[in-house]
């Protein structure tokens, strides 16, 4: 377990958009990163898109090319579990399932080093469910990183039923190495961050029913300080991250705060990933565009709902969205 305390060898499972933030987290700290994807394709895709990141940042000279060469240093593509046996940790990123976390996280209790850290990224899957399939749940930890993951200073450290103090302490340390600000949460339904997270975007929901539109409730927030708004943030993490977890669980779709989103995944509406979203994108740009098209889908899903909208100005946007991140902040310290 001492080999854990300064990892030396990461790895990284999966090649979307937050094991890609991932493996630059760490690569930008210096550790050494095995990285894997059960779709190869996918897996280049994603290195490419590393690279384009580095050497946009080299362009707006934020690291140099030396800096850039070695990040990208850091990173190895790998085409199986066995090239993953001998790493310190290994950080699960695929898409919230919990038959397939179960899956990945047997093979890697039977592939590696008796030592290593399993972590999974979760954001509100039950860490002792993953952690129960091993056969080393003192081992096993939530480490969910925020989006954009190479960015977000927020990392939540999730403490199973078993996890061990070392194992604990560990997460800490690596937290603190690739510059986060890490957070100690207990195994509980949306643990902290996406406890708030969703009474701050269900009243955001709340809103566009009522009678505002996306723009209007991100300006406002943004107008306070926030980096972006609830609309802009989900273009960026992907809309249908939560609709697809609502598919696979067969439950939450009919909410009539989330009949919006399901009406711009169901136009393939994704996000920033695919250009449109809440918003437009330009090929190769992440500024976002006003769409009026949004507008009118927002006031027709509102009108088949039966709500009777009204002017909402930004007072009101503020008030709203601020309380209830307040009030569900003092449930959780209650």
């Amino acid at each position: 377990m001492s080999k854990a305390f300064e990892v030396q060898q990461a790895a990284v499972i999966g090649a979307g958009t937050m094991g890609r933030g991932i493996v630059m987290s760490l690569a930008n700290a210096g550790i050494q990163v095995l990285w894997l994807d059960n779709n190869p394709q996918m897996l280049d895709q994603a290195m490419a898109v590393v690279a384009q990141t580095n050497a946009h940042n080299v362009k707006l000279e934020r690291i140099s090319a030396e800096q850039s060469a070695a990040r990208l240093a850091c990173v190895t593509p790998v085409g199986d579990y066995v090239a993953l046996a001998d790493a310190d940790l290994v950080i699960e990123a695929v898409y919230e399932n919990l038959e397939l976390k179960q899956q990945i996280f047997r093979t890697l209790d039977a592939t590696l080093k008796p030592g290593a850290i399993l972590a999974s990224n979760t954001s509100a899957l039950d860490i002792d469910a993953i952690a129960a399939v091993t056969k080393r749940p003192e081992q096993v930890l939530g480490l969910h990183f925020f989006s954009p993951a190479h960015i977000m200073k927020l990392l939540e450290i999730v403490r199973g039923g078993q996890t061990a103090p070392a194992v604990l302490d560990a997460a800490v340390t690596l937290g603190q190495r690739i510059g986060k600000v890490s957070v100690v949460a207990g195994n509980c339904d949306g643990f902290i961050g996406n406890r708030m997270l969703h009474t701050y975007v269900r009243e955001a929901r709340m809103l566009l029913l009522e009678g505002a539109y996306p723009h209007q409730v991100d300006a406002a927030l943004q107008g306070f300080g926030f980096a972006m708004g609830p609309f802009r943030m989900y273009d960026v993490v992907g809309i249908d991250l939560e609709w697809r977890a609502r598919e696979l669980a067969g439950k939450g779709q009919d909410d009539p705060t989330v009949q919006v989103d399901n009406r711009l995944c169901g136009l393939g509406r994704f996000g920033q990933k695919v250009r449109m979203g809440y918003y437009l994108y330009a090929e190769g740009s992440r500024q976002a565009e006003h769409d009026p098209e949004v507008d009118a889908l927002v006031l027709q899903v509102s009108e088949q709902l039966g709500f009777v909208r009204r002017e909402i100005g930004p007072e009101e946007i503020l008030e709203r969205c601020l309380l209830a991140l307040v009030n569900e902040g003092a449930k959780i310290l209650e």
